[in-house]
């Protein structure tokens, strides 16, 4: 997918948030947002008519404050991850030969350039490993959390992955992709604003295939992965437009 293709599926040009997906996962954030908002300026109002205007004022701050306590948990515990991404070891060497770790994505696997994922390879995993899972998120998108790639059912075997995926399901070798934020099936590169964000490749080794179908959402691997994980491995970069 191109850059005048990323841009036009978003709401907001400056992020990545604008992406209509995004804007479907806020909602049900807002609709409750809102109704916590019209119950404190209703209990607000009837304690004007019996106590005076102060009240009211009182009563709008402490809603106002409530509801800003609460975005900033939710936005604190996606920034952290869930909690399989401790599960099992650190102990997988992932690298990319067209990313050095740390460094700056190149414009080639973004929105800028040709939108194609980069080549990957890891260290031997443990023994009883039966197929791999890998995870691209954006920790620095505005919601805590950005999705640009899920892969799985890798086979066990497979120590490499190529770079330039096809944005297919179902893959030659069995692994499946699921769909990013984007609403697309595989890689979709990073396409931020004018900030840096930083990306994060995860990588891990299952004791398990997870047989979930093409187009799975990370919510949905997350939960499949629970319990299986026998090592992973990460790497991380950074891009700014």
């Amino acid at each position: 997918m191109g850059a005048k293709r990323v841009a036009g599926r978003s709401l907001a040009k400056s992020t990545e948030v604008g992406s209509a997906i995004q804007w479907r996962r806020m909602k049900p954030a807002i609709a409750k947002s809102k109704t916590g908002r019209t119950a404190g300026v209703s209990a607000g109002l009837g304690t004007m008519t019996s106590r005076g205007g102060n009240l009211f004022s009182k009563s709008v701050a402490i809603a106002a404050a409530t509801l800003l306590l609460a975005m900033a948990g939710v936005l604190g515990c996606r920034r952290s991850g869930p909690p399989v991404e401790s599960e099992g070891p650190d102990s997988l060497g992932l690298t990319s030969s067209d990313i050095r770790d740390g460094q700056q994505i190149p414009d080639k696997f973004t929105c800028n350039g040709a939108n194609i994922s980069p080549a990957l390879g890891w260290s031997t995993p443990p023994a009883a490993t039966r197929s791999f899972a890998l995870i691209l998120n954006d920790r620095n998108a505005p919601l805590g959390s950005f999705v640009h790639w899920v892969i799985f059912d890798m086979p066990a075997t497979t120590l490499a992955l190529d770079g330039s995926v096809p944005a297919v399901g179902q893959l030659a070798n069995g692994a499946r992709q699921g769909r990013n934020d984007f609403d697309n099936f595989g890689y979709g590169g990073p396409c931020p604003g004018h900030s840096e964000h930083h990306y994060v490749f995860m990588l891990f080794a299952l004791d398990t295939k997870l047989n979930l179908p093409a187009g799975a959402t990370r919510a949905q691997l997350d939960d499949a992965m629970k319990g299986h994980v026998l090592a992973r491995g990460k790497f991380e970069a950074r891009f700014h437009r």
